[in-house]
Formats: C-alpha cells, structure tokens, sequence
C-alpha cells in the first residue's frame, strides 16, 4: 500500500508541474512597404531546427473547430480530457487482430504532448492522460482548444492554425474556404506524410480532407451543395508558391534586434505582422549596385561596402546593405551600417553649423587654408588654397580651415554637440581626439551619420530612423537652427564652390539638387558619401573588414559614385536630365555676388564670383575692403585693400608694390598640332604642361577647356593625357584676377 501510496503522490506531483500552458512567443512576419514578404522570425529549438507560428487566438474559429474536432476528437466537449470510449475502443483493438487501429489521445494529451514531446510508451501515455484531465480541469474547454490550435503543427516548421492560414493562403483563419479548412485541419495528424508543399503529401492531405467533409456533411455541419462545391476546390486546390527570403539578411537581422529590444512591437498579438518601411525593389536594385561597383574597386584593396537610403520626409529606411555578402568572405557577417568606423571629412558639416550657430562664423568670412596654424594637418593634396569663403572652406573640403574652426568654438563644446546628434555616445574626454576630430579621428556609424545628415535636410531637426509602421516615433528635436541648416545644405550643393578641388560634372554634381559630402580616413581605410536630395538621404561606406590600407580610394573617386547610382535610380534619372529646381533658401536672406578673392560684394570688376545668402546685418558694402577674416588663432584682422593686398601667406614675398603678376603659358605653343600615337600606352600619350610666371608664386591653376585641371607649383610641369580634338589652355591665380592668354592646340 505503501508503495502504491507514493507511486500516486509521485504521479500526482508530476501531473501537478506538467498542468500548465506553455506560451511561446509569436512568430513576427516582416512585409515591406508595399506589402511583399520579407521574412519571418522564428524560434530555434537548439537543434538547428527553427519553427514558426504560435500565433495566439483572439476568438476561437467557428468552422475550423468544428472540422479539428470532427478530425480529431468529436466528444470533446463531453469529457474532462480523457475519453473512455475511445480508451475502450483503443485497447480493444491492440489486444485484437483488427489491423485498424485507432489511438485514444483526446485534444487534451495532444495538448500534453506537444509542450513537452516524449517517446511514445506505455508510461508516458499515461502521463500524458493525466496531464490531459488536469488542464482541461485547470483552464477549461475552450482554452484547451485555443491551445491546441495554437500549438497543433502544420508542416514546413508552421505551428497553429492562424500561422498556417496566413503562412499557406496568406490569409486570415476566418476567410479560409471549406476546402482550406478541410486541407489544414488533416494536416496535423501526420505533417511530415501530408506536407502540403510535396505532390505525394498533397495528395494525401487531399485525400484526408475528402474525408473530413463528408464527416461535416454527415454531421450537417456542411451542407449537401457546399461540400459538393468543397469537394470539387479540394480537388483542384494548388498550393500557392510560398514567399522566399529576399537577399536582405542584414536587414532581417536588424529587426530581429529591433523587435527583441521590444523597440518594435506588433499591433496585434494574435496577429503579429511587421509592415516594415523597406522598399524591397530598391533593396534588390542597392544591392546589385553596391556588389557591382565593389568588384570594380576589388583591385584597389576594397573588400567591403555598405549603402543605406532613408526618406528625406520622414525618415523611413527604404534600403539597407550591411556587407557585400552576409555569407561571403572578407567578413561578410558584419554588418558595416552598425561598425563604428573613421568618418574622415563627414563630420565637418556638423562643425561649421555649430560655428555658425556660435556665432564664430558669418558667410563672408575668410578662412585660412594656410600652412601657417596648421597644427601639422594638410589636405590630401598637400597643397593649401590660401582665404577662402565658408561655402568654399567645406565644399572644397579643406582641412586647416575646418580644424581651426573647432579650436574657435571648442574642442568639448564640439564633442558634446556631435554627441547631441547621435554620432558617438563616448563619456571620454575630447582632447583625447584633439584637433583632429574634424577630420576623422572620432568614430562613428553609416547608420548615426544618415540620422544626423537627415537633421541637415530636415531643417535642423533631428529624429530618429524609422523601420516599421508598428515602431513608436518620438517628435523630432530641433539641434541646429532652420537657417543654419539651410544654409549648410546650401554650402553642400553648390557644385561651382567646390572648384578647385573637386572638377565640375563628376561623381559630386547631379542634374538635380543635392547636397553632398565625401570624406576619406587615414591610410585610405575608409572612403564615404553621405548626401541628399528633396527625396532621400543616401550613405555609402567603402572598406575591408579587415581595417587594412587601400590604394588610394577616396570618397569622391569610390563611394561618392556608388551614391549617384543610387540617387539615380531613386529619382528615375536619366542621363540628360535636368531638374529645374533646388533646395528651399535660408530665410530672412537674400542672395548677393560675393567675390571670391576677398568676400566682398560683387562691384562688376570681380571675375571670379560665388553668390551667397547674407542676412540684411551681413550685407558687406560694395567697396573693395574685404571683410573679416578668421584666422587659426580664431582672432579677427582686417585685410588691407585688394588693390594693394599682399594676400601674404597665399603669394609669399609680395609685401607691397605693384600685385600685378605675368602669367604666360610656355608649353604647349600656340596652335600647336599634335599626333597621338594609338600604339603607345596611356601612360605616356601626356602632353608637358609649362609656365611662366613673374614674380613666382606658390600656386596657379592650370585650366583645359575652361575646366580646371591642375593646381601646382608654377616651376614643375603638369602632364595633361592627351585627347583628341581641339583644345583650349590657360592657367590663372587662386583667387586673383591674372590670367594668361588662352592657347589653342590640335590634338589628331
């Protein structure tokens, strides 16, 4: 008695634990933005194995349980878990040569089995019946059917009928047909022979349903003309092609985290669909581009890149490439949208809106791009454009000006600000980064640069990236004034300050408005293109995975490509096309003629003009006194009179007397004719470019058919390659008024 007493109290110690529902969490699916499947996020049961579903039930489905109970269990409702008829018949037949048999699990023990699955014996029958009695006493009926059909396996890792619904018809439970209904519901009996997505397993879950209808119809639960009809859709019933996983495993996986950190949560638990903001066209289309343009930059050490493309309005993602190939070599598996990397130049817009938010900095200021106050930092060129506007400092890039610039407004009110935006979130000091933070020293991500750029072309407002309707978007914070931004996305898309550095109609200029910046590390490990348009922002990044040097890649001669690309076909551009348009103007201000020599107001003798947006308090008078200029030290010095400035620093040695400089070109003659040689290598088809300046100074800019080309020492030669056709040459001084005389070559 004894023994029996604890074998009970065992037995019913056992039951009491396994008496409980298991709840797995939901299998979230991910549409894009037009409702085209993207994926869906399962659960994996440590065995690689991953399933689906689990869906819970808001109401339990009429006609579906009526056919799972037809199926699997049609005194359900008569019993407390265990039916003894069925148990009676069960055993009559085990213990006789009837070659039919049936099994005795009510929905009940298949609810018991299936949250804890067991060998089939003997014992664990019984444990299973026991559990089977408990839950339905402890939860009830209709609870214990919701279980099931939440748990009940469908096949091809589905689980629950709402999944399948959803997973095979791409419907609701409740707008399935008589013939779904009779398919799904046999399903679950053996899913492996009745797999749905096999011609033999089809055929038998075709085969079982016909039986399930005439069950219904035996039960009056089907009318005579409906399953008549059911039959008939039964027969001809194909199963729709199941939606594939896009190539977008980094996106994927980013809402995975997204939706585990519970920053995305779906609308409805019974029904968790993900409506991301992923256009999964132009996914497929920015990835085939970045992979396109990676195998050409292939043999100059690239072996990464990674693009991202937001909506400029409201700052959904549209696309997003982590790596070249998450299965690829060279470390495809990282996603480089979210590895902090050198952001070369990309920074400096930010620098110069917090100047001029400062007020340190006005439009027509001069910088210095002069070797003095350098610190040591240069420009990739290695040469220096002497004073420069602001609009031309940041278009062009250069480095001394934008590092002065921070030493004015503060090494930590300027890591605090970049801070502000998102790019770093380091607790350090700045002086750690020094000057060079400007310049790239500060690391930062492809991701936290597109929400801060986005700031720039949102007026100042800076918000966070969206990825799903279903993902709560907090109101945007304004970081930097609407005239300030406005008047940096102005500085960004001028495509005639960008000159000299940059030559007109490259990989920088768009038949459109956008503003653009490129920016390039140290050792050419890095190369970036960040930039937007009224539509979109796009970034681009370009490395190796590996952290190793390329070959002189930079961001205007690698990503920046990669970018316009991208823009192009987000815009539908093609090659010709002109946008008559451009980005709003800064307002309260008016656009004015400032020459580019001394920042003064255009009097109709300047020939080299930018125009500029001034505030009524900014307007410089029409005199040829320039205004101020912002030197290293972040100190103010007037300039003395451009008819007699030495512009000291930029032309060294002229400390007074007359500026008027000779220039004349020496090399090529004038309608010189020249044969190209087809059978020589490019590399020496060149032609010598010489000149003859007097008295010398530090730079001149060489010019081929009114386009700069050069910007160089005047006593060392500029090799042009030559081209066929009729061609035009002269060279001229940064930021003066000399030019030498146009000379014409025949090149044949």
């Amino acid at each position: 008695m004894l023994v029996v007493a604890a074998g009970m109290l065992a037995y019913t110690c056992l039951i009491a634990q396994r008496a409980q529902f298991l709840v797995p969490a939901p299998t979230p699916i991910l549409y894009d933005r037009n409702g085209a499947f993207l994926a869906q996020i399962g659960h994996s049961d440590g065995s690689g194995r991953i399933d689906y579903g689990y869906w819970p039930l808001d109401d339990l489905p009429d006609r579906f349980v009526k056919a799972t109970l037809a199926l699997e269990d049609k005194r359900f409702f008569s019993h407390a878990g265990v039916d003894p008829y069925a148990v009676g018949r069960a055993a009559w037949q085990n213990l006789s040569s009837v070659r039919r048999r049936s099994g005795a699990s009510t929905i009940a023990m298949q609810v018991a089995r299936m949250q804890q699955p067991e060998a089939r014996t003997f014992v664990h029958k019984i444990l299973e019946a026991g559990t089977g009695i408990a839950l339905t006493l402890r939860y009830g009926h209709d609870a214990v059917l919701a279980q099931y059909l939440r748990l009940a396996p469908y096949g091809n890792g589905s689980h629950g009928i709402a999944h399948a619904a959803r997973f095979y018809f791409d419907k609701p439970v409740a707008d399935l047909s008589w013939a779904e209904i009779a398919l799904l519901s046999a399903i679950p009996q053996s899913p492996t022979r009745m797999n749905p997505l096999r011609p033999d397993g089809l055929r038998r879950a075709v085969q079982r349903g016909h039986q399930v209808l005439d069950v219904l119809q035996a039960q009056k639960i089907v009318g005579t003309d409906e399953a008549e009809i059911a039959h008939r859709q039964l027969n001809e019933l194909r199963m729709p092609d199941l939606p594939r996983r896009p190539d977008a495993l980094h996106v994927i996986l980013r809402y995975h985290g997204l939706i585990a950190s519970g920053q995305i949560t779906p609308a409805s638990a019974s029904a968790p669909l993900i409506h991301t903001t992923i256009d999964l066209s132009l996914q497929r289309d920015v990835t085939a581009l970045s992979r396109r343009f990676l195998d050409s930059w292939r043999p100059a050490g690239a072996l990464q890149v990674a693009a991202m493309v937001v909506s400029r309005e409201t700052g959904e993602v549209l696309a997003q490439v982590g790596s070249s190939n998450y299965y690829g070599r060279h470390a495809g598996s990282f996603d480089y949208t979210q590895i902090q990397r050198s952001p070369g130049s990309t920074l400096k817009p930010f620098v110069y809106a917090l100047a001029l938010e400062r007020g340190v900095l006005k439009p027509t200021d001069m910088l210095l791009d002069l070797p003095e106050g350098a610190s040591g930092i240069g420009d990739a060129d290695r040469e220096f454009l002497g004073p420069m506007l602001p609009r031309q400092a940041l278009a062009n890039s250069r480095n001394v000006p934008a590092t002065n610039l921070l030493r004015s407004v503060g090494l930590e009110t300027t890591f605090h600000f970049l801070r502000d935006l998102g790019l770093h979130d380091l607790e350090i000091p700045a002086d750690h980064f020094g000057l060079s933070m400007a310049i790239g020293s500060l690391p930062t991500r492809l991701d936290s640069l597109m929400r801060a750029y986005r700031a720039l072309a949102n007026d100042g407002q800076l918000q966070n990236l969206r990825w799903a309707s279903e993902q709560p978007q907090p109101p945007p914070v304004r970081v930097v004034s609407l005239d300030t931004a406005r008047l940096i996305t102005s500085f960004l898309s001028d495509p005639q300050a960008r000159l000299p550095s940059f030559h007109r109609y490259g990989s920088l200029e768009y038949p459109f408005p956008v503003a653009i910046k490129t920016g390039t590390s140290q050792g050419y490990r890095d190369a970036w293109a960040m930039a937007y348009s009224q539509k979109v922002a796009v970034g681009v990044w370009v490395g190796r995975g590996d952290n190793g040097t390329m070959n002189r890649m930079t961001g205007a001669g690698s990503a920046a490509h990669l970018v316009h690309a991208i823009m192009d076909r987000v815009h539908g551009n093609k090659p010709g096309d002109l946008a008559d348009a451009r980005f709003p103007t800064p307002p309260e201000r008016k656009a004015v003629d400032l020459c580019i020599v001394n920042g003064a107001a255009n009097d109709k003798t300047c020939s080299q003009t930018l125009v500029e947006w001034l505030k009524p308090g900014e307007m410089p008078a029409l005199t040829t006194v320039a205004p101020h200029m912002v030197a290293s030290s972040g100190a103010v010095t007037a300039l003395a009179s451009t008819t007699g400035a030495s512009m000291k620093g930029l032309f060294a040695g002229r400390e007074g007397g007359d500026p008027q400089i000779h220039l004349a070109i020496s090399t090529p003659a004038r309608n010189s004719q020249i044969w190209r040689n087809p059978e020589q290598p490019a590399a020496y088809n060149r032609l010598a470019l010489k000149a003859e300046v007097k008295p010398h100074v530090p730079q001149i800019v060489w010019y081929v058919d009114g386009q700069p080309f050069a910007v160089t020492d005047p006593d060392r030669p500029v090799f042009w390659p030559i081209q066929s056709g009729e061609h035009r040459f002269q060279i001229r001084l940064p930021y003066r008024d000399e030019t030498s005389a146009v000379i014409p070559v025949y090149v044949q």
